[in-house]
């Protein structure tokens, strides 16, 4: 049961995450106190949820009540799910007098997925919606309309319900439904499964014709990380979204570069340390390239 203060929520957004058959509420709270907001977490299977480091309590979890909404902020969570899949990790942002919803699906490669969903008061008479993925340059589509890539951002949506539909060779398509509100932004930030039936295993390799030398091709010195939607990079153990994650680089450092592969660069994080990081989001700098 609600007490009177959650009497007073006023109901103007919600989503259906149709990849993983989540319905979600997400809601404007009438607060005087506007330094707090609402968080909502969902997963599958369960998990224990963490925040900046401290448990919080394991999902399905919304501190929705108004002694136990969270101080407005950016926030690390955690995700550690029950069945010993890899944790997920994500920086999130609480906003004042909204509900921040994270949701996600552990499991194989072809079964990781998950968005996080904030709703943020902009003024004014226009609904806007961002959509950012993982992958990125992925495309977007307003009820069945096609609106560009990812990322982007769609100004002037009509306060009505939509459904925005991901797509990307590669991945599984990830369709949410939302409900635009005048004055407010809507951020859904989506990861898309990967869809192994379009995977190619086991390509033959080229070899050079007997007799011939191949001429060598300079590999890349180093690369630069570049802006992300998060703000970091992880950095994985393998080649993978389902792998673990041995770390975390920021928009312009640079590493050095070792490998690359299926969409993944390889580079050494320490001494003693090395992981992939997304093709998407690192430049590479050859030998006597100017950077």
């Amino acid at each position: 049961m609600y007490d009177d203060d959650m009497r007073k929520v006023l109901f103007v957004l919600s989503a259906l995450i149709t990849a993983v058959g989540v319905y979600v509420l997400l809601v404007t709270f009438v607060f005087k106190d506007n330094t707090k907001g609402a968080l909502q977490v969902t997963s599958s299977p369960g998990a224990t949820v963490f925040l900046n480091g401290q448990q919080i309590g394991s999902t399905p979890l919304c501190k929705c009540d108004q002694n136990q909404m969270i101080p407005v902020g950016d926030y690390t969570i955690k995700l550690v799910p029950t069945d010993g899949s890899d944790p997920y990790e994500e920086k999130i942002t609480i906003n004042p007098s909204t509900i921040t919803v994270v949701d996600r699906t552990f499991g194989s490669i072809d079964k990781v997925k998950g968005s996080v969903i904030t709703l943020t008061k902009i003024g004014g008479s226009n609904a806007e919606v961002d959509a950012i993925s993982f992958p990125v340059g992925t495309d977007v589509a307003l009820d069945n309309t096609n609106q560009g890539q990812t990322p982007l951002t769609l100004s002037n949506v009509s306060e009505s319900d939509h459904e925005l539909t991901f797509t990307k060779d590669g991945y599984a398509p990830t369709t949410i439904r939302i409900h635009a509100v005048k004055g407010y932004r809507l951020v859904a930030n989506v990861t898309l499964p990967v869809d192994l039936s379009a995977q190619t295993i086991g390509s033959p390799v080229a070899s050079p014709s007997p007799g011939l030398s191949p001429t060598p091709t300079p590999s890349a010195n180093t690369v630069t990380i570049l802006q992300t939607p998060t703000g970091f990079l992880r950095v994985r153990q393998s080649p993978s979204i389902a792998s673990q994650e041995v770390g975390q680089v920021k928009p312009g450092e640079t590493y050095p570069y070792l490998d690359e592969k299926s969409g993944w660069t390889e580079i050494t994080l320490t001494a003693s340390t090395s992981g992939w990081v997304s093709s998407q989001y690192v430049k590479k700098t050859t030998p006597g390239q100017n950077k």
